[in-house]
């Protein structure tokens, strides 16, 4: 046998090793238990390939972002196999790794019923203790066809082979290259369990599966389109080690608590009616006081920056978006045209920028005037496939606190500069604190503009988000079709990310719009666009503060700042007159007259998550004072009127969370 020579990557050290021919990634990597699979020249392989002379052979550790998908995907075809052993008629679809675990689609008779998930769960169990060995077979289109001629959905990705899409996740069975089926074989007998139309790769052995759990069932459309038939999924996780899979559930229970959508009912704060679609929402009182607060402060620090308020209309005609680009790229994502005067077509606005630059082009424009930062409330809707419509976080109408700045050239960098802190400032007072930032550049095959102007646009913005000294990731293609942007990603309590603001830097439609200002010389000169929208969208913001809070929002952007609670009725007009003086304030103050007794009182409050309850009895009202108690149950008695009036109006001013 001839000698192979490889060379093993771990990290930055580079080790050569001579074996002989036939030598697997799997011996080079023996007694290494947490590696599951092998990465040969940038592909992922199996751990049962064969090396070549020559190749860099890299171990997938089962931890990393490559070997997680790897132990998912391969726990979804454990779950199919299981699916298919239980319910035989089952005709398989798509199983792709997801973030966090998997799911397999399935066409079935009758949707699934926890107690089915049950049995599945159980079935999968048995699987992976059998230790089935996960076998590699090349196939040719014909003769993939002919074994799995009872699977439609698979004869279907096999006429799918090198155009495969990420979006739908067809494209974890089917690649550009060669066609594969994996065998789930008996470890002792070789005997062919269950197979599979598959890229790979996967693990050894189901037994290399640690910890996984089926988490529920929904019904999806085939490949996300609903002009195709309606599947059963079944979603599960899989974790390295089964105190992780603990972890996460932990976490998803909290999640769960966290829930912008359970909390809005439960706290009286928005609602989403039938009555009035899927993605509209209407803010109740309370929820009404949270936004305005909100705004009111963005609007006050906006003034301060030395933004303008304008306002637009919610619809426009479709000759404005021919011209800024978005028929053309965004027509998808809009809602169906309405045939006015005569046939015209009017859109409901998707964004408000086309509506700027008319508002900068209504009269001619000096450089003096530039830097000119135009920003508004402006509502705008978007048809969003109903699959991904999710409280006020994806929604079909909501408001953008959105600005738009025209400047110099000369003014572009600094300008970026000034708005990016002025973001992550703003951010920061609503409680975020852990941000990173995130570069989207150019998609190739979706884009306007020249290339040159592209690549100034992107190393701008790169320089920009450098200063800020937060880390910086790249996101290679994620560009809006006009111009490279950063984003602003915060992570929540929990450490949950969420995309905040974006900054776009734009030299397209400014040409587009043909929009103009009087150079110092006296020429007409081409301004430069950077489009901000600092919260996303209130919706979303308002959602993601939410959850961040639990609900227990600051006092500053609590509904309720502070609850009066009489220890009897005796003390009501003590506490309503407390109630008026902290109205005339500012405060938010209310007075719980009801007829229940203290102790419910209390507890009505807390689970309102009020900051502050007042509670008053006879010796308060004697004395002149009264007593606070916190939603964590701490108290502190005896506090003088004034005093006490004084520390609401603190709280909130500093916007502290108690």
């Amino acid at each position: 046998m001839s000698d192979v020579r490889v060379i093993i990557q771990r990290d930055s050290e580079r080790e050569e090793r001579v074996v002989t021919t036939g030598t697997t990634a799997a011996e080079l990597f023996a007694g290494e238990r947490s590696v599951i699979a092998a990465r040969v020249a940038g592909e992922l392989k199996d751990l049962s390939y064969q090396v070549q002379d020559g190749e860099t052979v890299e171990g997938v550790e089962i931890s990393s972002e490559d070997g997680l998908n790897i132990l998912r995907h391969s726990t979804a075809h454990v779950m199919a196999q299981a699916v298919q052993e239980l319910f035989p008629e089952a005709k398989l679809g798509i199983g792709p790794p997801v973030r966090d675990g998997f799911y397999y689609d399935f066409d079935v008779e009758k949707p699934f019923t926890p107690e089915d998930l049950k049995r599945v769960e159980k079935r999968m169990q048995e699987i992976q203790k059998r230790g089935q060995r996960f076998s590699r077979r090349v196939v040719t289109d014909e003769a993939a066809r002919e074994e799995l001629a009872d699977e439609p959905y698979k004869l279907e990705l096999i006429g799918l082979k090198g155009s495969a899409s990420h979006d739908d996740g067809a494209d974890v069975e089917v690649g550009a290259g060669e066609l594969t089926i994996y065998d789930n074989l008996d470890a002792k007998t070789g005997e062919l369990c269950w197979k599979d139309l598959c890229r790979g790769p996967h693990l050894p052995s189901t037994r290399n599966i640690p910890a996984f759990k089926l988490m529920r069932n929904a019904a999806a459309y085939w490949r996300g389109s609903e002009k195709n038939p309606m599947l059963q999924r079944i979603y599960g996780t899989a974790w390295p080690s089964k105190e992780e899979l603990k972890a996460h559930l932990e976490f998803l229970a909290e999640a769960e608590k966290r829930d912008h959508r359970k909390l809005g009912s439960e706290l009286d704060l928005f609602s989403i009616p039938e009555q009035i679609g899927s993605g509209l929402a209407v803010f109740h009182p309370k929820g009404g006081i949270v936004r305005r607060v909100m705004e009111d402060y963005s609007r006050r620090r906006h003034e301060e920056e030395g933004y303008e308020f304008v306002y637009t209309p919610h619809a426009t005609k479709g000759r404005l978006f021919e011209t800024s680009g978005h028929l053309d790229w965004y027509a998808d994502g809009m809602y169906p045209p309405m045939q006015l005067d005569e046939g015209v077509d009017y859109y409901l606005k998707p964004m408000n920028c086309p509506m700027h630059n008319l508002i900068f082009d209504a009269r001619g424009r000096s450089y003096r005037e530039l830097p000119l930062r135009l920003f508004e409330f402006g509502t705008v809707y978007r048809y969003e496939k109903s699959g991904v419509v999710h409280g006020l976080t994806r929604a079909r109408g909501f408001t953008q606190d959105d600005a738009h700045i025209y400047c110099t050239r000369e003014q572009m960098s600094e300008e970026l500069d000034r708005t990016l802190t002025f973001v992550l400032n703003l951010l920061r007072d609503y409680g975020l604190t852990d941000f990173y930032l995130e570069l989207s550049t150019k998609d190739p095959e979706k884009f306007v503009g020249s290339d040159e102007a592209w690549e100034e646009a992107t190393e701008t913005l790169r320089q920009v988000a450098e200063k800020q000294g937060l880390p910086l990731v790249p996101d290679p293609g994620g560009a809006a079709f006009y111009g490279p942007k950063i984003s602003v990603q915060a992570k929540d309590a929990i450490g949950r990310t969420w995309q905040m603001s974006t900054i776009q830097l734009d030299f397209n439609l400014p040409e587009r719009f043909d929009l103009e200002y009087t150079a110092a010389d006296g020429s007409k000169t081409r301004p430069v666009m950077i489009h901000r929208a600092l919260f996303g969208s209130i919706e979303r913001f308002f959602a993601v503060l939410l959850e961040h809070y639990a609900g227990a929002f600051p006092a500053w952007l609590a509904p309720v700042q502070a609850v009066g609670i009489p220890v009897g009725d005796a003390h009501v007009e003590y506490l309503e007159k407390f109630a008026a003086d902290a109205k005339q304030k500012g405060l938010r103050v209310e007075v719980d007259s009801s007829s229940d007794r203290m102790q419910k009182k209390i507890r009505t409050a807390q689970r309102q998550k009020v900051p502050f309850m007042i509670i008053v009895g006879d010796d308060d009202m004697n004395a002149g004072t009264v007593s606070f108690r916190y939603r964590d149950g701490s108290q502190e008695n005896g506090i003088p009127r004034d005093q006490a009036l004084a520390k609401l109006v603190d709280v909130v001013e500093r916007r502290v969370h108690v």
